[in-house]
């Protein structure tokens, strides 16, 4: 099969031919049909700092995907051949008093997929049945390869109570646009959108975000403040001016990656008593279900993906993918008449 390998310390990706992965008692072997490009692949793709600290070469990268089940392990039991299936990034251990209390989420002996273990940027994935999600009847593929940045929205979105709130929303990439989505969906008085990126903004307000602005155009105006704000773009400057912009007694979810220290004002969030939540990943599998039911109930977030390439035109993705002329980008594994290799 073909996957995208990161093989040395230096900017790129690899496509090269490997074994299809092997099939394990508790695993579930997946043909990839499609993949979304996240901003931690282009992290590891650029090579920057943080993926220096976090990647170990040689890696297939890559953990937005939806497929099919080819092939189940001798003691998985729920899927069969053909299901439409995704699944949850964050290998962990199971055995941490986290995981045994019921919050997965917060393992610190997390793996992550396509970063600590070969991703999803592949032909076929095998994974772990117990991180394998089957999707509803009638989810269509386009939200199926959402389902990963759109727990992320889900799961920033609902850190903080929204009902009632003016919701600040700081960056306009893929989640930060179903985030504001997603928090309109939750009876927010207001949710405002910010973005550098004049494209991104319309991009929003064509998907119907009623309130996407440039940063620019964003002030403290005459009122208290925002009561909640969901800061998912990791740049320094939208997390201080979400600082500035929120209420007394404000909240606010940090989803964003920023590549370096983000210098912050240590007296305003004391003195305007503001909570802070870092948010990683997905409840497990909580915010799979909360997804689940936003899609079954008429939540379109599909006009996001804004480019397809076929996989052997992944240099034109990621160049696509780290402009800011773009929603999600994703790449297609195979075609319909594409044989399949036999499976032993």
């Amino acid at each position: 099969m073909k996957a995208l390998f990161k093989v040395d310390g230096l900017p790129g990706l690899q496509l090269l031919d490997t074994p299809v992965p092997a099939v394990r008692d508790d695993d579930v072997l997946i043909r990839v049909h499609s993949t979304g490009i996240c901003g931690t692949d282009v992290h590891i793709y650029q090579w920057d700092a943080w993926a220096q600290r976090h990647v170990t070469a040689p890696l297939v990268v890559g953990h937005e995907f939806v497929g099919e089940v080819v092939e189940t392990g001798r003691h998985v039991s729920g899927f069969r051949p053909g299901d439409l299936v995704g699944g949850e990034g964050h290998l962990v251990c199971g055995r941490c008093r986290d995981c045994r209390e019921g919050h997965a989420h917060h393992c610190a002996h997390t793996r992550g997929l396509g970063i600590h273990h070969h991703g999803a940027f592949a032909e076929y994935l095998a994974l772990p049945a117990t991180n394998v999600w089957r999707h509803n009847e009638g989810t269509s593929p386009d939200a199926a390869v959402l389902f990963d940045p759109l727990g992320n929205a889900v799961h920033t979105a609902g850190v903080f109570p929204v009902l009632g709130e003016d919701v600040l929303v700081t960056g306009a990439g893929p989640i930060g646009i179903m985030t504001a989505m997603v928090a309109e969906r939750l009876g927010a008085n207001s949710v405002t959108l910010a973005d550098v990126s004049e494209f991104r903004v319309g991009l929003a307000r064509d998907m119907g975000v009623r309130r996407a602005l440039d940063v620019r155009d964003l002030t403290p105006g005459s009122g208290r403040g925002f009561g909640v704000a969901l800061e998912t773009s990791g740049a320094a400057a939208a997390v201080r001016q979400a600082v500035e912009l929120l209420a007394h007694g404000g909240k606010l979810a940090a989803l964003g990656l920023p590549p370096q220290d983000v210098p912050v004002d240590w007296s305003t969030l004391v003195l305007k008593s503001i909570a802070v939540q870092g948010v990683y990943g997905r409840r497990m599998f909580a915010t799979w279900r909360e997804t689940s039911s936003l899609i079954d109930n008429g939540l379109d977030v599909a006009p996001v993906i804004t480019h397809r390439f076929p996989f052997t035109q992944f240099t034109d993705a990621f160049a696509t993918a780290a402009g800011r002329t773009c929603g999600k980008v994703v790449m297609q594994w195979h075609d319909d008449g594409r044989s399949r290799p036999h499976i032993p």
